[in-house]
């Protein structure tokens, strides 16, 4: 699982751009807002990039699929939701450590930057990617499933988040 901040929506394809690099042939899958995949074209579009549509709350469909898939797949998730397009780490979603918790798969923390900047597609802009080393939650494990750990668990992971952004944030002040 790739865990990021989430700033725009040209990320859905730098990310897997990045991954892709180091690892050819490799799809990169993500849960998007069922909305993206109202119109025909824009629909096969995202599919063709691996995502698939969530509805806004819960969606227990959507869960199985992201459980199914961190078995075997990369997945990219974002935690925080929604965008921030001024570059802030919001407030991660209880749901990533829940799901964290039942699937059990390898999180590596990501961190974008510079993609927030409002120019048409992306024209001049220069995204950084910097991938963390994978977090271990075995003493959260050890817990019990509850609205505790699974916050607790969300917290570790922005976190990581956070600090890899101030890693980014140091090298372009340089």
């Amino acid at each position: 699982m790739l865990a990021s901040n989430h700033i725009s929506g040209y990320e859905t394809v730098l990310l897997p751009w990045a991954v892709l690099r180091y690892y050819p042939l490799q799809m990169v899958w993500a849960p998007a807002k069922e909305e993206l995949f109202q119109k025909t074209f824009l629909g096969w579009f995202f599919r063709s990039l691996g995502a698939f549509p969530v509805r806004r709350r819960r969606d227990v469909k959507a869960g199985r699929i992201l459980e199914d898939l961190l078995q075997t797949e990369k997945v990219m998730i974002f935690p925080e939701g929604t965008r921030n397009r001024e570059g802030v780490l919001g407030k991660g979603n209880r749901g990533v450590g829940k799901l964290i918790y039942d699937a059990r798969p390898i999180v590596i923390p990501t961190a974008l930057w510079g993609l927030n900047r409002w120019k048409f597609p992306g024209l001049g802009q220069k995204g950084r990617v910097r991938f963390g080393a994978p977090l271990d939650f075995s003493d959260l494990f050890e817990r019990e499933n509850n609205k505790e750990t699974q916050i607790l668990i969300t917290e570790r992971l922005m976190a990581a988040i956070a600090d890899l952004l101030e890693e980014i944030r140091s090298d372009t002040e340089k």
